[in-house]
């Protein structure tokens, strides 16, 4: 991985409103490129995560992104959905077409703009998601449902569910503070990239907007539970809808010599399990598990985890199962408080991780994300700076 950068992730009808998911696509194609010093026209291929295909998102994002960035149109494109692991996915496509010897520099990402296209609203058309083969042998239920039963099956009451959020929502205040999020962050300029009849602000977004500062577990009981009445998952345990974009460029040992790159960390491995699809979260512990042994690591050598918030129940049940403390974990806090825009979230999660890998001079770090339907993804990445001085922390 050469270059790795993201836009802020903008607050659900927030600043982002305005901007097409293609559009934070392309800004962030054009910004990848000239961070790593590569002309665009010596790309191989670029592979998107977006789950919501419909719309605006529906015409291969990828494709329209690159077309849209001025790119030439001799480049390929593909759009992939493995659901909230998506651009993590494309990672591990583009990795292996690079492993292959089929590409040589390759862009992997994602894009979801939720305030325009809304969650779930492909499945909305032409019948059910599930046909009676699958629900004659499982319980289909809902994401929310899932982390419920997690909570239900892990002992986690709703005070230390809302304790989780608010600790995310301070860490990623403390990282902001910190300008720890300044080097993976690109400003999307609002009023060049949003649609021409667009009505609402068109200030820059330089920063993340999602970040709630004066949360706390006396503001977060105060709100309504989500999917059972007597529940504890609520809109403030759980990762927010919102929008943004993130990219990664991978490259061959032969291209890094031939363009002179300088490498910011390796994948040393990427894993993906099937989990029991009615409790659908629990994916990421063996997830995890596969992607150490196959790098050839125990969870003691790895230094920082990235587990999505897609529920506080989660990375708390993984963290119960892993025994790893919470001092490694999500430390500049999660999509909590950073917000799950869903196709671009995996390689969100990764420009985020490899950059604090770097900045604390830390060697490896290991992100998972559990996906709906009972997925999970994994990747272990090794910083290839490990050697240098750690910066101030």
């Amino acid at each position: 991985m050469v270059a790795a950068v993201r836009t802020p992730i903008g607050r659900f009808r927030g600043a982002l409103a305005g901007v097409r998911a293609d559009h934070l696509g392309a800004h962030a194609l054009n910004k990848l490129v000239a961070r790593a010093g590569v002309g665009a026209e010596h790309i191989d291929d670029v592979i998107f995560g977006c789950v919501t295909q419909i719309g605006e998102q529906s015409a291969n994002i990828a494709r329209t992104s690159l077309l849209g960035a001025g790119w030439p149109e001799s480049i390929p494109a593909m759009t992939v959905d493995r659901k909230c692991g998506s651009s993590e996915a494309a990672i591990h496509i583009g990795a292996a077409q690079i492993a292959a010897g089929v590409s040589d520099l390759v862009v992997a990402g994602g894009a979801e703009a939720m305030s325009r296209v809304p969650m779930g609203s492909n499945r909305a058309i032409h019948g059910e998601a599930f046909g009676w083969m699958v629900s004659d042998r499982y319980e289909t239920t809902s994401q929310g449902e899932a982390a419920e039963r997690i909570a239900d099956k892990y002992g986690f009451d709703r005070d230390v569910l809302d304790d989780f959020a608010a600790e995310s929502h301070r860490r990623a205040a403390a990282a902001t503070d910190a300008g720890r999020f300044v080097a993976e962050t690109v400003a999307v300029p609002v009023a060049e990239l949003c649609e021409k009849d667009w009505e609402g602000p068109r200030d820059p977004l330089e920063a993340d907007q999602t970040i709630r500062r004066d949360t706390s577990r006396e503001k977060l009981s105060t709100l309504k539970t989500s999917f059972r009445e007597q529940g504890r998952i609520t809109a403030g345990n759980a990762s927010q809808i919102s929008d943004g974009a993130a990219v990664v460029l991978l490259a061959s040992e032969a291209a890094v010599k031939r363009f002179n790159l300088t490498p910011l960390a390796r994948i040393r491995s990427v894993a993906v399990v099937g989990a029991d699809p009615t409790l659908m979260l629990e994916g990421p512990i063996a997830a995890s598990r596969k992607a150490a042994a196959l790098a050839g690591l125990a969870f003691d050598d790895i230094a920082l985890f990235e587990v999505n918030e897609a529920f506080a129940s989660v990375p708390m049940m993984w963290m119960q199962a892993t025994g790893v403390d919470a001092d490694r974990l999500n430390v500049n806090g999660g999509a909590i408080a950073l917000g799950h825009p869903l196709g671009a979230t995996g390689a969100r999660i990764a420009t985020s991780l490899i950059h604090e890998l770097r900045r604390t001079g830390q060697r490896y770090g290991l992100q998972a994300i559990c996906c709906a339907g009972g997925l999970a993804t994994a990747t272990v990445y090794e910083n290839l700076d490990a050697s240098a001085a750690p910066a101030v922390v």
